[in-house]
């Protein structure tokens, strides 16, 4: 017979990922737990956990009450054993989160960009903050993802174009690499939102949604089979651009080096913050920003609800597209006017679908609210990377 000496050394490779995988996924379990679940005997699964053990992975953290023997020990993976950085890069500020490698957030900072002449240098000052505040050293991350406003481009990583970021251009994923001398993802931030809804939403567990991101821009988030579809130049979900009845199409939308494509017309002209709070102004309401606006017109009762009916029915030209193309099963509405409307303005959008559109999906609300959505999103997407990087190493 053959002598196959690598392979002791392979089943002892699987049983070490497939025990750390399920700890990962589930809490901490006891040896017999990780055992049936596993299809490991009790002597396997011992020298599995002996062996993530030694290497520094799994520890005890406490016990659990069993029938007439003693109590069994209760092992998880070390906290510590790997960290993540999650950030959301605006015009305004960028926010930037550390997480351990149960993706518990233990810093959150903000930086201001303006007191930076190169994005690198912005975002290199918020994960060192960030880092500090964790009291962790650089090296420790093991993943990092950035999430922007703009199209990505999948082929180099690098922001395509992006209206509220003109310094993002190509080069700027190898020299952020470079500089924090680790591979970075940059991500598309409605797409990072999507991830945060299927995590801990309203979308939770839930294979097939879109997310309609309605705030100073509009976006399009699409999880297909659990999983982002970005398109073949990462444009999918653009939808501000999509043609609607009665509005002019959008016009020039050429990209080039340097410039910006205009966003003059499409869905974008009906349903962005700036035309929602535009039309609120006809309606007779006027406030801040065009979320207190949906929240005024809520408040107002019978006098809201010519405008709510309006809101209403422009997300509902966006939806229906979407709907006859992709048939998601739910749609999520998110972003400062899908947040601000909740259920009522949710309703009235299914409502409206209904009424043009044969394929009538349930509606919702994003329910990621205590947090920001976007910096979740790009925690979890690292944390990702981070657990099959432990996984595989």
């Amino acid at each position: 017979m053959e002598r196959r000496p690598g392979v002791p050394r392979l089943l002892r490779e699987i049983n070490d990922r497939a025990a750390l995988e399920l700890l990962l996924a589930t809490g901490p379990m006891t040896r017999g737990q990780i055992g049936d679940l596993t299809g490991l005997s009790k002597v396997t699964a011992s020298q599995t956990l002996a062996r993530l053990e030694e290497r520094g992975l799994v520890e005890v953290v406490g016990t659990q009450a069993g029938g007439r023997g003693p109590n069994a020990a209760l092992y998880s993976v070390i906290a510590s054993s790997a960290y993540v950085a999650g950030l959301e890069v605006g015009p305004e500020r960028i926010s930037s989160a550390v997480a351990d490698i149960h993706g518990h957030t233990i810093a959150e900072v903000t930086v201001d960009p303006a007191g930076h002449e190169a994005p690198v240098a912005a975002v290199h000052e918020a994960i060192v903050r960030a880092c500090r505040s964790a009291r962790i050293g650089l090296g420790k991350l093991r993943g990092v993802v950035i999430g922007t406003p703009g199209v990505v481009d999948p082929r180099s990583g690098d922001v395509r174009f992006s209206f509220d970021l003109p310094g993002w251009h190509e080069g700027i994923h190898e020299a952020l690499a470079g500089d924090l001398r680790r591979e970075v993802t940059i991500e598309n931030d409605v797409n990072l939102a999507a991830l945060a809804e299927r995590a801990d939403g309203v979308a939770k567990g839930v294979d097939d949604f879109v997310l309609l991101w309605a705030s100073r821009g509009l976006g399009l988030a699409v999880m297909l089979g659990g999983k982002l579809h970005r398109g073949r130049s990462g444009s999918a979900g653009e939808i501000g651009y999509l043609p609607v009845p009665g509005v002019p199409l959008p016009e020039d939308i050429r990209t080039e080096p340097g410039r910006l494509p205009s966003l003059a017309g499409g869905l974008q002209s009906l349903v962005s913050a700036e035309a929602v709070a535009e039309l609120a102004q006809g309606y007779g309401f006027a406030a801040s920003s065009a979320g207190e606006c949906v929240r005024v017109a809520m408040a107002a009762g019978a006098r809201g609800e010519p405008l709510l009916g309006e809101i209403a029915h422009r997300l509902a030209l966006g939806v229906a597209a979407v709907c006859v193309i992709l048939d998601p099963g739910l749609v999520v509405l998110a972003g400062e006017v899908g947040q601000a409307g909740g259920d009522v303005l949710a309703s009235r959008v299914e409502e409206a679908v209904a009424r043009i559109c044969p394929v009538r999906p349930q509606v919702g609300t994003t329910t990621v609210t205590d947090r920001n959505p976007v910096l979740r999103g790009a925690v979890l997407a690292a944390l990702g990377q981070a657990q099959e990087e432990l996984l595989t190493s």
